[in-house]
């Protein structure tokens, strides 16, 4: 049995190591372990999006709460930032979210928050691994009048879209505004438009009905062209696209455009640069953030720092450097003072409000960021070898960076969560940007594809 944890909890194909039952069953034990104290049961959120594997994941992480003596309160489908809201408001002593994000339907994982509902530290994943990868939890099961008990806690959706109609100013108004929502046929699809139309919102929904295996199946935040097609033809002011558990956002603008994460937060850093709220005066983003991020940053008068790739890692950085604003390009956006951690509903509503307070059509606002051309290409991989010590990919890296200069960039890395190399690179142009792509993408495929 190898490694558990990820660089974003424990990720897979449900039903094979490590997103097995037994694995489930371990951390349900190792957590309720974890978070007893003396005289105190454990007491840990369950929640999960729509795939059909989150049931099997669900009743085994329950038993093993259970078994240890914790109580689990199972509050069904909903966003992984609302499980992180949940275990902070029903005051638990953590939330297991089930989700694979925006993979497809046959992956699963879980992501666990602390009470504080930030996600675990490494140190505390270390340990849960430790516990169940060395069988440490069997002698120390409840019996008799110890063994726990499972709860479903009613009105708990409810409590989140309170929670993020809270963060959109109370002196605005979405009264009139048409508004395409794409759910993904994922965790958003009650809450995400069940928000919208109470804060006034003329609210279409595409992509709002989950069947266990049609999640993020051409929809959401991953495939934006249908959202696209709905916006130019219902004359939306704004398309919003949400992945499978709802923590990432990638907008629409009123002529149909994509509008990146990069994008929304140079408009939302902005605002707050202009309302005194930019603590710092700092933006975090990660190394795959476009050049043009930093440009406009510079252009704003606000700080830029790139952290490593992940929402964790941007977080990190974040709380370590005073900062409130920070996301990735893919749409992972972190409000601070809203919530710990990355939400599409609240970036998308951080977003409108912006729209509102310039009074301005998302087309026109998107502009204040110039996005370098940029081509990313995904290679399945057998194995991940330190990439520096592959020799003929090192050299062409080089040789690529050494042509590009400063007018472009290189970055080649694994995926955290998948068996697969990201070559992307940056250019003057589009012509320059896929020729070094390819070029880099072909080695990679021959070398350790």
């Amino acid at each position: 049995m190898g490694k558990l944890f990820g660089t974003d909890g424990i990720r897979g194909e449900a039903n094979r190591y490590p997103m097995m039952p037994e694995i489930a069953f371990g951390v349900g034990r190792a957590i309720a372990h974890l978070f007893k104290k003396e005289g105190h049961r454990a007491s840990i959120i369950i929640g999960k999006d729509t795939r059909l594997s989150g049931y099997m994941l669900e009743s085994s992480l329950q038993a093993g709460i259970t078994s240890m003596g914790g109580y689990s309160y199972l509050v069904g489908v909903m966003p992984t930032p609302g499980i992180a809201f949940v275990t902070q408001s029903m005051r638990a002593d953590a939330g297991i979210v089930i989700s694979a994000s925006h993979n497809p339907f046959q992956d699963n994982g879980l992501k666990i928050f602390g009470g504080d509902g930030y996600k675990l530290t490494d140190e505390k994943e270390e340990v849960i691994e430790d516990l169940i990868l060395n069988n440490k939890l069997s002698d120390l099961m409840s019996t008799g009048q110890d063994i726990g008990k499972a709860f479903r806690p009613e009105g708990v959706n409810g409590r989140y879209i309170v929670f993020v109609k809270n963060t959109f100013p109370r002196n605005l108004s979405m009264e009139g505004m048409k508004i395409v929502l794409d759910t993904a046929n994922g965790a958003t699809y009650r809450v995400a438009p069940d928000t919208f139309h109470e804060l006034g919102a003329d609210v279409d929904v595409i992509h709002k009905t989950p069947n266990g295996i049609n999640i993020n199946d051409q929809c959401g935040s991953q495939h934006t062209e249908r959202l696209k097609a709905r916006v130019l033809q219902t004359g939306a002011a704004i398309g919003l696209a949400f992945d499978g558990d709802g923590d990432r956002l990638i907008a629409i603008d009123e002529k149909g455009k994509e509008i990146t994460g990069d994008q929304i937060l140079i408009i939302c850093a902005n605002i707050l640069k202009k309302e005194g709220k930019l603590k710092n005066d700092l933006l975090v983003s990660t190394v795959m953030s476009n050049l043009g991020l930093k440009v406009a940053c510079k252009k704003y008068g606000f700080k830029h720092h790139a952290s490593k790739v992940g929402d964790r890692y941007v977080l990190e950085d974040m709380l370590r450097m005073g900062s409130v604003i920070g996301g990735e390009e893919a749409g992972h956006m972190i409000f601070l003072r809203h919530h710990t951690t990355g939400d599409g509903i609240i970036a998308a509503l951080q977003l409108v409000a912006a729209m509102l307070k310039e009074g301005k059509p998302l087309s026109e606002l998107a502009r204040m960021m110039d996005i370098y051309p940029q081509k990313l290409i995904n290679v399945d991989v057998k194995s991940k070898p330190d990439i520096d010590k592959v020799p003929k990919l090192a050299a062409a890296i080089k040789q690529v960076e050494k042509e590009l200069g400063e007018e472009g960039r290189v970055l080649v890395r694994y995926s955290g969560t998948q068996n697969m190399c990201r070559v992307m690179v940056e250019g003057p142009s589009d012509a320059v940007t896929e020729k070094y792509s390819r070029e880099l993408a072909d080695i990679v495929k021959s070398e350790i594809g």
